[in-house]
């Protein structure tokens, strides 16, 4: 996927944007899960080369099948 262009003001909007999204309660849970996770399956021995922990199917998949929700897209993912 190409970079995206944007100008300057633009870019620094999103990255603030961007920013507080990633710091709500529910993604930094996420992101603990996924580093607990992780460092054990590396302890166990397990390759994770190019692997997303999937916190709704529960397992590590790879990052096109995890982020595009399995092959159907995101935009008709149901939420919780």
């Amino acid at each position: 996927m190409a970079k995206q262009k944007l100008s300057p003001a633009a870019k620094k909007a999103k990255a603030k944007r961007d920013l507080e999204r990633a710091k709500r309660a529910d993604r930094k849970k996420k992101k603990a899960e996924n580093q607990r996770k992780r460092r054990a399956a590396k302890k166990a021995g397990k390759n994770l080369r190019g692997k997303d922990y999937d916190h709704k199917d529960k397992k590590f998949k790879s990052v096109k099948k995890n982020r595009g929700n399995d092959g159907k897209g995101t935009k008709k993912e149901k939420k919780k």
